[in-house]
């Protein structure tokens, strides 16, 4: 099994659902250490978290202090890194526009879930929540996956 040392959120933007998903992730347990970071597909300028994006996570006891959207860059891309996204035609960018982009999935793919996570540009607060819900209950699977994948990883290593 592969062993990542960062992990990457990427959307188009990075001040919403790749923000809060780096987030919430943060605060799950890890085997392992690993750098948990969200990037954007277009980011011009730091720009801080989408507002509502924001109010979800501190209504649901998060701190977001700090988050400036910043751009995926060619050197965030190695075989350290695994970079998931929130749509499948991000994951499809990724692989046109920057070279070797290794373990690069859809976040719902690589939890083994189905579709993308909803596009929340001018949706009413009650959409963020939803789509927060949605990122909880994914990362919470994605925790537990990235654990396995790190008990197998240090059995293999015992084998040898």
């Amino acid at each position: 099994m592969r062993r990542y040392s960062k992990l990457f959120f990427v959307d188009e933007d990075d001040n919403s659902r790749s923000a809060m998903a780096k987030i919430i992730m943060q605060s799950k347990f890890l085997l392992k250490p690993m750098a948990i970071e969200s990037r954007g597909l277009v980011v011009l300028f730091p720009e801080p978290m989408n507002q509502k994006a924001e109010a979800v996570l501190i209504g649901n006891g998060y701190s977001v202090a700090g988050h400036e959207a910043k751009p995926l860059l060619q050197e965030d891309i190695n075989e350290e890194a695994l970079i998931l996204t929130m749509e499948d035609s991000q994951k499809e960018k990724i692989w046109m526009n920057y070279g070797h982009a290794l373990n690069v999935y859809t976040l719902t793919e690589y939890v083994k879930w189905q579709g993308d996570v909803v596009p929340l540009f001018g949706e009413p607060l009650t959409e963020y929540g939803k789509c927060y819900e949605l990122l909880e209950a994914l990362i919470a699977g994605l925790a537990v996956h990235l654990n396995e994948e790190s008990i197998q990883a240090d059995k293999n290593s015992e084998e040898e």
